[in-house]
């Protein structure tokens, strides 16, 4: 079984001053979360989707999909404090309503990232068949400085080594759960993602490629780069 989690936790305080998370913020005249979620419920490789927010928004959330045909009956609940907890959260919900076994697989993506492909799901789905995880990436094309106090360059890293990091991610639910329970808490403060969890324990994490589109909205000017992405999809 196959189940994409969007993660919806953010409120957007890089976006300055907005009346809501930016995932509700519209481009092309929907919320950015349908145009993301619907990516997964279309593609006929995932069998569930569900949409974790905070808990004073899920009802908000729950009125947004009633408003949009093929939507209206994915789940939303509460998510966490980080965003492994809220991964955390997600498994806890498959585990309930559908059961969990190794080979359950959870795709979790950011509910800000709209231009996920079907391309990039089939090619997290194809590389978790060998793989305990399996990352969304794109290689750094500027330069990368090391700076421990954020004045002083201590290393330059090889470019050609280094990728930038997206999403979709993929692993098996129940392995992410069993790493995340043997993490110390000095581990789980360090963790960005969730795929830091299986680094750390010396798994097998593979990557993948993404897109220059798959952009995440963080600021206020994304949207406008975000609704440019939109056109220029339309018209292919």
């Amino acid at each position: 079984m196959v189940i994409a989690a969007i993660l919806a936790g953010g409120v957007g305080k890089r976006m300055g001053d907005i009346d809501k998370p930016k995932q509700f913020l519209e481009i092309g005249g929907k919320p950015i979360l349908v145009h993301t979620t619907e990516q997964f419920v279309r593609h006929n490789r995932i069998d569930h989707v569900v949409v974790l927010c905070p808990e004073e928004w899920i009802e908000y959330t729950r009125q947004v999909f009633r408003s949009c045909p093929g939507l209206i009956d994915i789940p939303v609940i509460s998510g966490g404090p980080e965003r492994n907890d809220t991964i955390m959260n997600a498994i806890g919900y498959i585990e309930r309503e559908f059961g969990l076994d190794q080979d359950t697989v959870i795709v979790t993506h950011d509910a800000v990232r709209p231009f996920v492909t079907a391309d990039m799901i089939d090619r997290n789905l194809d590389a978790i068949g060998t793989a305990d995880a399996v990352d969304t990436v794109m290689p750094a094309t500027d330069t990368i400085v090391v700076s421990a106090d954020g004045t002083h360059i201590i290393e330059v890293p090889d470019r050609k080594t280094l990728y930038q990091g997206q999403t979709p991610q993929t692993f098996r639910a129940a392995a992410f759960r069993e790493i995340y329970g043997t993490l110390t808490g000095e581990e789980k403060a360090i963790l960005t993602d969730a795929i830091k969890a299986f680094v750390l324990k010396g798994r097998n994490v593979v990557i993948v490629r993404g897109s220059t589109t798959n952009i995440k909205v963080t600021y206020k000017s994304d949207i406008e780069y975000a609704e440019t992405i939109l056109e220029s999809i339309s018209r292919e």
